[in-house]
């Protein structure tokens, strides 16, 4: 009885073997579809695999649509108009800034103010960050500038806080400024004690003033400063 017992349960290993292995040569050899429904609607402009075996060029969308996109939603829209009224219109009131005014933003991101910039009528506007988010902010290191001196009317950024070296990152926004230019910073809501520590950092400039402003949906101080004329 033993004996009967253990042909069967070796017979039944072998037929679970045959069986797995069938399995899985035919999960090697067959060719999965996309799980895209045959029925789904038509999209021109995408084109999805046929398989996973597929590595046909896939058609991207042009840059000058996805910015369209991007630049058509409200967050963005919220952001620029943001940079204009907190920041960019109380310059024009204090004549620090006008439509004929060449801009530097340091540490642009996506280019928000930028946008703002441009939007606003001024005609000269160059953002720059880490990386790049064409055509509004181009590559280039924020504490390395690819500028002569004194290139700006005026620099601009929202992230000196985010500065790896602070004292280097101000120094190189007032280099690429021309004397009797401005620096402006927006950093994180702060008091008079913090304000003089962010004025200190840059060296080759006196304070014109601060403000607290709300700034894309953060509380914000903006440090309004002079270069010293030569």
């Amino acid at each position: 009885m033993d004996r009967e017992i253990e042909r069967f349960l070796k017979r039944l290993s072998f037929v679970a073997i045959a069986i797995a292995s069938t399995t899985l040569i035919l999960l090697f050899l067959q060719t999965p579809d996309t799980c895209v429904p045959s029925d789904a609607p038509l999209k021109p402009h995408l084109r999805f695999p046929k398989s996973t075996c597929d590595f046909t060029t896939r058609i991207h969308a042009p840059l000058h649509k996805k910015n369209q996109r991007l630049w058509s939603t409200r967050d963005w829209n919220s952001k620029v108009q943001s940079f204009s009224s907190a920041v960019f219109l109380p310059l024009r009131r204090l004549g620090i800034l006008a439509n004929h005014s060449k801009v530097l933003c340091v540490s642009a991101g996506a280019g928000h103010e930028v946008a703002a910039l441009s939007g606003s009528g001024v005609e000269d506007v160059t953002g720059v960050e880490l990386v790049d988010s064409p055509p509004l902010v181009q590559r280039a290191d924020p504490h390395n500038l690819p500028f002569f001196d004194g290139a700006f009317d005026l620099a601009f950024s929202a992230r000196l806080d985010e500065a790896l070296f602070p004292a280097r990152f101000a120094a190189e926004m007032e280099r690429t400024v021309r004397s009797g230019g401005s620096c402006v910073v927006a950093v994180a809501e702060c008091g008079d004690d913090e304000v003089r520590e962010v004025v200190g950092l840059f060296r080759k400039s006196r304070f014109v003033s601060s403000s607290n402003v709300t700034l894309i949906g953060m509380r914000m101080t903006s440090i309004v400063m002079r270069t010293s004329k030569s």
